[in-house]
C-alpha cells in the first residue's frame, strides 16, 4: 500500500484513540491488521501490508476499514455520505516482469455513498470520480449477519465498476509504453467485477476480538486479457485484533 494511504489510516486511527469511549466519541473497533492481496501483475508477488483497523462511527463520520466518510443528510434507513476509498490497486512496475511499464499509482475515489439496513441485511452502494486516473468507480455490496454460537459471521455479496479511464490508468498499454516493454498496446473498457466476502468477528476476552476476512474477485476480461495482468481472479483478506469502543 502507498505510504499516503498508511498515513491516511493511521492518522484516523490516532485520532479514534485519543477520544473518549463515550458517546461523544468513537463508537466501533479499532486495532492493527495484516492485510493480504493476491498479485494480478505477471512477475509480481503477493503482498502482506500491516495497518491500522478502523471500524466504526465518530458522530457524523465513520470509518469502514478501507472507506472514510462523513454522513451528510438522512436517506430511508441510512444516510447520504460523503466518501473516499482508500485504494491498493496501484503497483510498482519495477516489482513487475516489466519495469518499464511506469508505475501505476493507486487510485482514490472520491464521491457519494450509502449504507442502508434493512430486513434482509445492509445494502452499500458508492459512485465515485478517481482524480489519479480521470475515471468512475462504482460499488454495490449486500452483507448478511450468521450467529454462530458466539462468532459472528458476515457474507457478502456485491459487484464493482470501474471505468474506461480507470481500467486504462491500472492496465492499460499505450504506444510508448509498447515500444520499452515489447507488449502490444492494450487500450480496455469499462469493467465490471463481482466479488464474494466472508468476514467472522471472534471474541477473544472482554472487548478484545479476532476479525478475519477472505474476499474472492473474479475479474472481467478487460482487465484479465491486459498484457500486464497474470490472473483471472484475486484473493485478498485481513486479519485484525480489535478492542471495542462503546
Amino acid at each position: 500500500m502507498k505510504t499516503w494511504a498508511v498515513c491516511l489510516l493511521s492518522a484516523a486511527t490516532l485520532g479514534v484513540i485519543s477520544q473518549p469511549a463515550n458517546a461523544q466519541g468513537f463508537v466501533g473497533d479499532i486495532g492493527g491488521m495484516v492485510a493480504t492481496s493476491g498479485a494480478l501483475a505477471k512477475g509480481a508477488d503477493a503482498s502482506s501490508t500491516a495497518l491500522p483497523y478502523v471500524y466504526g462511527d465518530w458522530g457524523r463520520f465513520y470509518a469502514r476499514v478501507d472507506t472514510l466518510g462523513v454522513k451528510m443528510l438522512p436517506l430511508a434507513d441510512g444516510h447520504i455520505e460523503l466518501a473516499m476509498r482508500v485504494s491498493t490497486e496501484g503497483f510498482k512496475s519495477s516489482k513487475t516482469a516489466y519495469p518499464a511499464a511506469g508505475d501505476r499509482s493507486a487510485p482514490l475515489p472520491i464521491g457519494l455513498g450509502t449504507f442502508q439496513r434493512t430486513a434482509l441485511g445492509g445494502l452499500l452502494a458508492y459512485a465515485m470520480h478517481d482524480p489519479q486516473s480521470g475515471g468512475q468507480f462504482g460499488e454495490l455490496n449486500w452483507a448478511g449477519k450468521i450467529d454462530v454460537g458466539p462468532v459472528k459471521l458476515y457474507p457478502q455479496l456485491g459487484v464493482q465498476y470501474r471505468s474506461t479511464d480507470y481500467v486504462r490508468h491500472l492496465y492499460g498499454i499505450n504506444a510508448a509504453q509498447s515500444l520499452a516493454t515489447g507488449l502490444p498496446v492494450y487500450q480496455p473498457g469499462s469493467s465490471f467485477t463481482p466479488m464474494a466476502t466472508l468476514q467472522a468477528s471472534v471474541p477473544l476476552s472482554g472487548p478484545w476480538s479476532l476479525q478475519l476476512q477472505t474476499r474472492y474477485r473474479r475479474l472481467d476480461n478487460a482487465v484479465a486479457h491486459s498484457p500486464l495482468v497474470n490472473a483471472t481472479s484475486q484473493v485478498s483478506g485481513f486479519a485484525a485484533l480489535t478492542y471495542t469502543l462503546n
